[in-house]
């Protein structure tokens, strides 16, 4: 059981560090005129929610579920 967990860890750990490795590297990027605003509202709050779930789930993955019975 502890290896199912552990091997589940990893994997979740890998998801949330490939992107962060490869905005890593650092380019320059062109600048483009913007004429209005974007349309995409609410991009950062995605986000946000998506880490948070990532996290919930390996919060949920990681816990033992052994806790011992208090009745004789």
């Amino acid at each position: 059981m502890k290896l199912k967990n552990t091997l589940a860890l990893a994997g979740a750990m890998a998801v949330v560090a490939a992107p962060v490795a490869v905005n890593a590297e650092s380019f320059d990027r062109a600048v483009a005129p913007v004429d209005s605003e974007s349309e995409l509202a609410g991009g950062a709050l995605i986000g946000a929610l998506a880490v948070a779930a990532i996290v919930a789930g390996i919060i949920i993955v990681a816990d033992d579920d052994d806790d011992e019975g208090v009745s004789p």
